[in-house]
């Protein structure tokens, strides 16, 4: 109690004011919830996009309407709008947003674009955006070409596929390639063999015309692309008419030669044909999609269909979908087909969409041409519904089976590292460089026990000395932990490398006073800890070490245990980006600029050396002795111009014979 001539307590509650913390819960959420409906009641009645923001204003859900008042007041009316994602969402509704368009087309093309800067909860997003691969050819040029590529204009060009594969696109040039010797190089490499006035060996092996070297002219090579554009939009039958009809005319003139080259052609043309898997009567160009759908986790099967043969598919994954079907397939489509995806002239889903004639009309725009929405009942378009139906489930199943083998795996790989839980969260470091030049190093995350590509970074190092492999893994963990602020730890991190990589992170994290993420490393067993060199143990590789903060000796797991085989296939992966980032360095920079990326190796020497030998060719073929005798070049430099280029032409050979995938760029 205050004296009586103490100050009034400017603490107190003024008359008829409750403290805040006095009020009830239930009464702060009545009183959020009459705020919120007054909002609604406020929205305007036009086309636009509305987002639900939750607590601390993250963005539940975008989604799109004609009439925006009426649309989002359809979520908080009795029993909501009937659709089974409401039991979810909205309850956790704070706020709504709205941005008026002058139609619900922009509204659509708008809610694509907030989807994928929000990333919201309640919505599905379309990761693997990437177009398909697919053929272009310009029969305009002088000698066209085939060559690769993602878009899909309206240049003028002819464009086939999607192939869904590099592989399945490549297998179907090579063939068409045997029937139709047409180029595949450059304009340069065309030009560099004109120069040099022979052919590559592209055309030793019947795979090219030679027209760089006048081996054809372009009459007979215009016919060659004429019938490779024909073959590939499934003209097969009209063409082996005509094929044989010029054959017949040929013979009877006694041009035995090419009436023998024409039969050849024709057999080989019906051999690729045979190959195909003929779907359809009808020449059509088809999209297919069906969903399988297992509690919150939902797979969307595609198949594409061009000229009435099925070029294969292509599965997408989502997990923790709270929204129904319909809104699920209707939202994919808005975003698979982009302004360069190649469209075909019918798309096949199973459902009804709410937003179907709006998808037409979006994609009559982009593509010029009407583009169908069906959802077929019966007959062939339904037998592919089917078809796409049985794939879904089947990648369902797969994917659940190898997601239950990574819980497994995380368990066990919990045990062995005494963590409190399995890891959710693994990210793996690894450096490469090639004799001390262009060092790189690569981050890739898995989560769950599954790649997580879009959280892959690739750094090049600042600071960290040539070939300082301690140091540049240092670095590298001091750049990515300075962000934990905008992207969280991981609960593992996992480095490729030894006890010398381990201890160089651990003591950064010291220094940093980070503490509760797990460390680990993994190193291949060098020959010279095998008790006998000769003696090549588990099946002629070598054991792999497991290193842990505070254990002298590595751990030896078994080749064949879960755990293992988890590290190992994160370890492997972070060194195929490392490398395959270290290689488009190469190409980008190339070897005459490399040659200043060598320890000791300035713009003085690289000049003396090409000078002095006369060419880089000579500066790679030269012995330690020849390059020493070079001014300005000691024998120490010398040795090191001689181990890069030997390293370079080792790797090169590694090259060709390895596959890499795509990531994403990074720091």
């Amino acid at each position: 109690m205050s004296p009586p001539d103490s100050p009034p307590d400017s603490s107190a509650d003024a008359p008829g004011d409750t403290p805040t913390d006095a009020v009830p819960p239930e009464v702060r959420a009545a009183a959020a919830a009459e705020e919120l409906a007054a909002r609604v009641r406020e929205l305007p009645a036009e086309s636009g996009v509305y987002l639900f923001r939750g607590d601390e204003g993250a963005v539940l859900y975008v989604g799109k309407a004609q009439n925006l008042r009426q649309r989002v007041r359809s979520y908080f009316s009795r029993g909501g709008d009937g659709r089974f994602r409401m039991h979810f969402l909205v309850p956790r509704i704070r706020d709504v947003e709205v941005v008026v368009t002058r139609n619900v087309k922009e509204a659509l093309l708008l809610e694509n674009q907030l989807i994928k800067k929000h990333r919201p909860r309640f919505n599905v997003r379309l990761r693997d955006d990437k177009n398909y691969l697919g053929l272009r050819i310009d029969a305009r040029e002088r000698f066209p070409r085939f060559s690769e590529t993602r878009r899909f204009g309206t240049d003028g060009a002819s464009y086939f596929g999607p192939y869904t594969s590099s592989k399945s696109m490549r297998k179907t040039l090579g063939a068409l390639q045997k029937v139709f010797p047409l180029r595949t190089c450059s304009d340069t490499v065309f030009k560099s063999y004109q120069r040099k006035g022979r052919p590559c060996l592209e055309h030793a092996v019947g795979r090219c015309a030679g027209p760089c070297c006048d081996l054809i002219d372009e009459t007979a090579y215009g016919e060659l692309v004429t019938g490779a554009i024909r073959l590939l939009k499934g003209q097969s039958v009209d063409l082996r008419r005509e094929l044989e009809e010029r054959m017949q005319e040929l013979a009877s003139q006694e041009r035995f030669e090419d009436a023998a080259r024409l039969r050849d052609r024709l057999v080989a043309i019906e051999r690729t044909v045979e190959k195909q898997s003929m779907i359809s009567v009808r020449f059509v160009d088809r999209d297919v999609f069906a969903i399988a759908r297992e509690g919150r986790r939902l797979e969307i099967q595609s198949l594409h269909v061009r000229q009435g043969v099925l070029l294969g598919g292509n599965s997408y994954s989502f997990r923790d979908v709270r929204i129904d079907d319909a809104a699920v397939l209707e939202s994919f489509l808005a975003q698979f087909y982009d302004a360069d995806r190649d469209f075909p002239g019918e798309v096949l889903v199973p459902i009804e969409l709410e937003g179907a004639r709006l998808l037409e009309s979006l994609w009559r725009d982009r593509r010029g041409r009407v583009v169908r929405l069906h959802v077929p009942r019966r007959g062939e378009r339904r037998r592919l519904i089917e078809m796409a139906e049985r794939n879904a489930k089947l990648a369902l199943t797969e994917r659940s089976r190898r997601e239950g083998d990574s819980e497994v795996a995380l368990r066990e790989l919990a045990g062995l590292l005494g963590l409190a839980g399995p890891p959710q969260h693994i990210e793996c470091y690894d450096t490469s460089h090639l004799q001390g030049t262009l060092h790189v190093a690569s981050r890739v995350s898995f989560r769950d026990g599954q790649p997580d590509p879009d959280a892959y970074r690739r750094y090049r190092m600042r600071e960290a000395e040539p070939g300082d492999d301690y140091g540049a893994m240092r670095e590298v963990l001091q750049r990515r932990l300075a962000r934990l602020d905008t992207d969280p730890a991981p609960d593992l991190i996992l480095l490729d490398g030894g006890k010398g990589q381990l201890n160089a992170v651990r003591a950064l994290l010291a220094d940093l006073g980070i503490e509760g993420i797990a460390l680990a490393s993994l190193a291949k067993e060098r020959d010279d800890e095998s008790p006998s060199p000769r003696v090549k143990r588990h099946g002629g590789t070598k054991r792999e070490k497991l290193f842990l903060p505070g254990v002298k000796d590595p751990l030896l797991p078994q080749p064949d245990a879960p755990a293992f085989l988890v590290l190992q296939r994160i370890r492997d992966e972070s060194h195929r980006f490392a490398i395959r980032y270290h290689r488009e360095l190469r190409r980008k920079f190339g070897l005459r600029s490399i040659l200043d990326e060598l320890p000791g190796i300035g713009p003085v020497k690289r000049r003396s050396l090409l000078r002095t030998l006369g060419s880089l060719e000579r500066v790679k073929r030269a012995s330690e002795e020849e390059l020493a005798a070079v001014p300005h070049v000691s024998a120490a430099d010398a040795a090191v111009v001689a181990r890069f280029f030997r390293a370079a032409a080792d790797d090169a050979v590694k090259s060709d014979a390895e596959t890499a995938d795509s990531g994403t760029d990074g720091d």
